[in-house]
Formats: C-alpha cells, sequence, structure tokens
C-alpha cells in the first residue's frame, strides 16, 4: 500500500465539504433576498380586520357571474374582455394595473382604449411575466379580477 489515508486527508475532506455547504447557503440566501422584499401587506393587524368585508365582497361578486379575460396579442398589447354570467361580452369601464410578480419594475397603469366589448391598450407591454389587477365597472357595481400574462 502506497499512499495512506491520515488526518489530514480527512480533515481536507471534512473542510471541503463543510465550504461548499457554507457557499451554497450563502448564494441562497443572496438570491432569496434580492428577489422578494418581505412585505404581503403593509399592516397585517388592519388586513385581519378587513378579512370578513372582503370575504363578503368576493361572494357578491360572485354572484355577478362577470369575468374579465386577459390576452396579450402578437404586438404585446393587452386585451381585456369583460363577460356577465351568460358568457357574453359586455361594455364597462375597465382599469388595469400591472405588476411584476418580483418587484423589479414599477407597477404599470395600463390605459386602455375600447374596441365595442374589447379593451385594448394604447402601448405594449414591457417583455416578461405580469401580474394584472383588473377593475371592471358597469351598471353601478365593480368587480376585481386578478390574472397574470407574458408578453
Amino acid at each position: 500500500m502506497t499512499g495512506r489515508f491520515t488526518g489530514w486527508h480527512m480533515l481536507a475532506i471534512m473542510l471541503a465539504g463543510f465550504g461548499l455547504i457554507i457557499a451554497v447557503n450563502l448564494i441562497m440566501a443572496r438570491a432569496a433576498i434580492s428577489t422578494f422584499g418581505g412585505e404581503v401587506v403593509a399592516n397585517s393587524y388592519v388586513a385581519s380586520q378587513r378579512y370578513n368585508d372582503w370575504l363578503k365582497a368576493a361572494a357578491a361578486q360572485r354572484a355577478l357571474g362577470w369575468r374579465a379575460v386577459a390576452r396579450v396579442d402578437p404586438a404585446g398589447r393587452l386585451h381585456i374582455i369583460a363577460t356577465d354570467a351568460a358568457g357574453k361580452p359586455f361594455s364597462a369601464r375597465v382599469v388595469v394595473t400591472a405588476r411584476h410578480p418580483l418587484g423589479r419594475m414599477p407597477d404599470q397603469r395600463i390605459a386602455l382604449h375600447t374596441r365595442g366589448t374589447d379593451h385594448v391598450a394604447e402601448r405594449a407591454l414591457p417583455p416578461g411575466r405580469w401580474l394584472l389587477h383588473i377593475e371592471v365597472d358597469a351598471a353601478g357595481r365593480t368587480a376585481r379580477f386578478a390574472d397574470d400574462v407574458t408578453a
């Protein structure tokens, strides 16, 4: 036997193993900190007090049966179609705010113009994935929807 496994070999293996674990943990911690701001609601106590009101509003919205369908055309422009409980498009005032899911870009309020029952963005969305907050107002009622699209 020409080579012997000594305590120095074991020390080198242990240091390399723990060094790898520490390096991976540091990389993952940095990635986690840089991609999520950590805030879901500004004040969790106030949010908890409004929870039942939010449930009532959601039940009232479900009773309306409205839907808001979002799609992005090949030119990158957003289209929103509001449909009633029967699935028929109807005229409404539609307001859209696009939010980048990781907060890397500022929220964008999307200006829409109406073509019949289709609401079309005036300009293309920047490339990437967007979370849409859609508000539909018609006949004195308001419904809010969330959708995600990729431009």
